[in-house]
């Protein structure tokens, strides 16, 4: 029986998604649960590796199970042996050769900027603080410039070990507010066919830097047209920042 996890998390407690020797993170704490509400030892495969301290509010995940359970009972007993800042959404099976990671056509993410104002105290754990404010149609300039196929080799971290760093991005927009009419805060969200490590980071932290004059605009462009080098670009923006949206398959 192959189970489908849709689970969102405060990341701020973990080491990342991925399972790391003595340290906390995502993956040990689930398969923690399942073992104990199932008394079987199972691995789970998410579709996203996300960094330490990143969010989620639709990773996706699978895992084998040799008995069928009631996914309904069992999603309530796991969410009852995961900590507070761990929350599976939803639980079904998929077909046996359902693969999380190499299934998903397309994931997005969702960083949050707080611009130009006090630190917004309801988000502060989820945003990063930048000041003075940003010009956010300079923003979604560079932001439009992102979309297409690109070679990302500047904007990724520097022990990054893909083996090819083109992308192809359809969506890469900024907005303002979170839909609560809050002001000075900006929303990013791009979506891919995949990223690389620190990619949407990097991408945030230069766009940040040009927009605060410490980059030009040509650059960041001519760092797109690529290859460039990981030097060249901005800084990474936290990681406290960024939450990944939702897995398309």
């Amino acid at each position: 029986m192959r189970v489908k996890a849709v689970v969102e998390y405060h990341g701020a407690a973990y080491a990342g998604w991925q399972a790391q020797p003595d340290q906390p993170t995502v993956q040990v704490a689930l398969e923690n649960a399942i073992r104990i509400a199932t008394g079987e030892a199972v691995r789970i495969e998410g579709a996203g590796r996300t960094d330490s301290g990143v969010h989620a509010i639709g990773q996706v995940a699978a895992f084998d199970l040799a008995e069928a359970t009631d996914l309904y009972r069992l999603r309530g007993r796991l969410n009852g042996l995961t900590a507070a800042d761990i929350s599976i959404v939803s639980l079904e099976v998929v077909a046996d050769d359902f693969d999380p990671r190499r299934d998903a056509r397309s994931r997005t993410y969702r960083y949050t900027v707080v611009s130009g104002r006090p630190v917004a105290p309801l988000i502060a754990d989820r945003s990063w603080h930048v000041y003075p404010e940003l010009d956010l149609a300079l923003l979604s300039r560079l932001a439009e410039r992102i979309v297409g196929r690109h070679d990302f080799r500047a904007f990724r971290s520097a022990d990054c070990e893909a083996e090819t760093t083109v992308r192809t991005v359809t969506r890469s927009s900024w907005r303002e507010g979170d839909g609560n009419g809050e002001l000075g805060v900006f929303l990013y969200e791009i979506s891919a066919n995949a990223f690389l490590k620190h990619m949407v980071r990097v991408l945030v932290g230069t766009m940040v830097d040009v927009a605060l004059g410490k980059i030009d605009e040509a650059e960041f462009a001519r760092l797109l047209d690529g290859p460039g080098e990981r030097e060249e670009a901005g800084r990474t923006a936290p990681a406290h920042g960024l939450v990944l949206v939702r897995i398309e398959y």
